[in-house]
């Protein structure tokens, strides 16, 4: 709550932002708190969850965030474009309170791992998270689908618009159609990996990353229906990697160490993210019409990121296993 707390005052902050400046600072605000939240979350379903389970609660998880998605983007270009994009970040206000009064009257607490051995010293507790051998491969693993992953996504638009001929009105409709579809395969993606296994699932989303990574970063001008079509398959790739994924990693910590664990993954994703997008600004270059530039050799290092982190899955859900004393996850 405190940390929403603080999200909703920096989203606030950037409603009544009346320069860049002012934006800027209430932007960090909100990632400040905001990042934190997203760990937290992942924190208590595993608390909550076993193993075995925690795929299907995964996929709903980031269900959420496809339906975010899709009510996100075009409500929010609709405000901005009726208003201005200062009542975009005033009604996400007006959600956050209705989501932090939802949480306080219905949410139980989740406080079972405070009767567990804790480091009464916060810090010292972070830094023995960090310093713990079996963890960092799990770490590099995250590292390495967030910087793949925030590669394509800032140059995205800009792609779809000036080097496959897409009308930017157009935009919204890519990423409606694009969400609902993820909304429709997430939890079916959680189901599949409890099923037939998470790492065999995250192998699967790979591939068709991997595919549909290529054959996207390579389109030339083509039909709005043909450029839905590849975001489809290609998002449904994305969610088949990123719920086993988290299923899997998230068994990798003791339970008095699931928060600061949970914390680390959150903003390695974030800092790799961001270091991943400035490594494709320094690449992309843009023409005088508008057209970008070596968007293929962004799409062959998302294919190098993608292939590392499936042999280096692979070693971690082997340490999975043999924690858990079985052979297969």
């Amino acid at each position: 709550m405190f940390f929403y707390l603080g999200f909703t005052a920096g989203t606030a902050l950037c409603a009544l932002a009346p320069n860049y400046h002012v934006l800027l600072i209430g932007r960090i605000v909100t990632g400040l708190f905001g990042g934190v939240i997203g760990s937290v979350v992942m924190a208590i379903v595993t608390d909550l969850f076993a193993l075995h389970l925690r795929g299907r609660v995964m996929g709903f998880v980031q269900t959420a965030f496809a339906a975010s998605q899709v009510l996100g983007v075009p409500v929010g270009l609709f405000l901005s474009n009726h208003w201005s994009w200062h009542v975009a970040f005033g009604a996400l206000v007006g959600l956050s309170i209705a989501a932090m009064a939802a949480v306080l009257l219905v949410m139980r607490p989740v406080t079972g791992h405070l009767l567990l051995k804790q480091d009464s010293n916060a810090f010292r507790h972070l830094i023995a998270t960090v310093g713990q051998p079996r963890y960092t491969l799990a770490f590099g693993v995250t590292t390495l689908l967030a910087t793949g992953g925030y590669m394509l996504m800032p140059f995205g638009s800009a792609f779809t618009v000036n080097n496959l001929g897409i009308d930017i009105v157009h935009l919204p409709t890519i990423y409606l159609i694009s969400g609902l579809f993820s909304i429709f395969t997430g939890p079916l993606v959680g189901r599949a990996s409890d099923a037939f296994g998470k790492y065999p699932v995250f192998v699967f989303g790979s591939a068709v990353s991997i595919i549909m990574v290529l054959i996207y970063t390579h389109l030339g001008v083509v039909t709005l229906m043909t450029v839905i079509i590849v975001n489809v398959l290609m998002f449904v790739g994305i969610f088949s990697r990123m719920i086993p994924s988290q299923a899997l990693i998230s068994a990798i910590p003791v339970p008095s160490q699931r928060g600061s664990f949970s914390a680390i993954s959150v903003s390695l994703q974030q800092l790799s993210g961001g270091l991943g997008s400035v490594l494709a600004a320094a690449i992309i270059a843009q023409n005088a019409d508008g057209s970008l530039r070596h968007f293929d050799m962004l799409g062959y290092i998302v294919v190098a990121t993608s292939v590392l982190s499936l042999i280096a899955m692979y070693f971690v859900q082997r340490s999975v296993a043999n924690q858990a004393g079985k052979q297969v996850v």
